[in-house]
């Protein structure tokens, strides 16, 4: 497991650091929330621990830009900071648990257990996307139906991921336009439609039930009929 800490405290911040190599975690540590916004985007943490008075980008704010690009890594702030409305800040701010100074390191261990525990189960049960006998593997990047492989270009395994994240609902041509691919893509283009016409193709032909329909004026949605 590596960890990532945001304290501007040195002596507090030794303090965890080897409390937590000590359990055999890896840990860095960011003195300052520019700092640790820069390690977080280098690195992949599987938690981070935010102090919330920190210089230059505070807890809060930091935890939002984390929440920006990445949903998933669990976020524990740990902070001298105790009312509700503090508290309520930073899980609106996208936190998953508030620890308050000062603690226990076997409480702030027992903690960073249970997010991280979570966080590995969630991560091993989101890596496949399935629906009806089609599986999508996130981690291999391959696509089968009925236990047979089916080869997809990068921009056909793009689009189906999009689709199967957005399984039962519609799907604009805007939407897929931004997500998919470029924003500068041309939308009047039928490059779209023909993508779709290939996955068709390869998905759908001879298998039941179809799964890639076309809601005429609005876009398109992956659901079993």
């Amino acid at each position: 497991m590596k960890l990532l800490l945001v304290e501007d405290e040195p002596k507090l911040a030794s303090f965890i650091q080897k409390g937590f190599q000590n359990e055999g975690y890896e840990l860095d540590v960011a003195f300052d929330g520019q700092m640790g916004l820069s390690l977080f985007r280098q690195n992949s943490y599987d938690l981070i621990v935010l102090d919330v008075n920190l210089p230059y980008i505070n807890g809060f704010a930091l935890c939002q830009l984390i929440r920006a690009d990445n949903a998933r890594v669990p976020v524990l702030m740990l902070t001298a900071l105790d009312s509700l409305e503090d508290k309520t800040q930073g899980f609106e701010a996208g936190a998953d648990d508030y620890l308050v100074k000062p603690f226990k390191f076997q409480e702030l261990l027992l903690r960073a257990r249970a997010l991280t525990k979570r966080n590995a189960t969630e991560a091993s049960v989101k890596r496949t996307l399935r629906m009806a006998d089609l599986e999508l593997n996130l981690e291999s990047k391959t696509v089968t139906r009925a236990g047979q492989r089916i080869d997809l270009t990068a921009k056909e395994y793009a689009l189906l991921e999009h689709l199967l994240l957005h399984r039962g609902k519609i799907v604009s041509r805007v939407d897929i336009t931004e997500k998919v691919w470029e924003l500068d893509f041309d939308t009047n283009t039928n490059v779209i439609d023909v993508y779709i016409s290939h996955l068709r193709r390869k998905l759908d032909k001879g298998h039941e039930p179809k799964l890639i329909h076309t809601v005429v004026g609005m876009g398109y949605v992956m659901r079993e009929e």
